[in-house]
């Protein structure tokens, strides 16, 4: 175990080449998304992901999620669905812990996004508004 009890073959910190792993997502997936962590501590993760489809109406409760827009386009929308936007590559979206969000279209894929989440982001960490939505299980999977 390296000095902060992580791992040696979880990295925290060095160089990423993000086109390199957003090109190393498949083209399809049985989940919602896929990711991948390039740093996870208890402060923080940093991972990659791929939108496959569209993604309902859902929070999460341990962390503050930040999402910088890697490619693709699409809709999201926080708070209130009549407030559906369209986000597009070089975009930052942030959602606050507990803040209701979604990403009902995709307009252009693949949808890849960095995320930045604080304190860390677990896998199960997604609440589904409508619970017939969906579980963690069929929200993300590691890639």
């Amino acid at each position: 175990m390296s000095m902060n009890n992580v791992p040696p073959s979880d990295p925290q910190g060095g160089r990423f080449d993000l086109n390199a792993i957003a090109a190393s997502f498949p083209d399809t997936a049985d989940t919602m998304l896929l990711d991948t962590y390039l740093t996870d501590s208890a402060s923080r993760s940093i991972r990659v992901f791929r939108v496959y489809r569209g993604v309902p109406a859902h929070y999460h409760t341990q962390c503050d999620e930040i999402l910088h827009v890697l490619s693709g386009e699409g809709t999201f929308w926080i708070d209130d669905p009549a407030a559906e936007t369209p986000f597009a590559p070089g975009q930052l979206l942030v959602f606050p812990r507990r803040a209701i969000h979604a990403l009902p279209r995709i307009l252009r894929a693949p949808v890849v996004f960095l995320a930045i989440d604080t304190p860390r982001r677990a896998q199960d960490d997604i609440t589904f508004v409508n619970p017939e939505d969906g579980t963690p299980a069929e929200f993300i999977a590691k890639l």
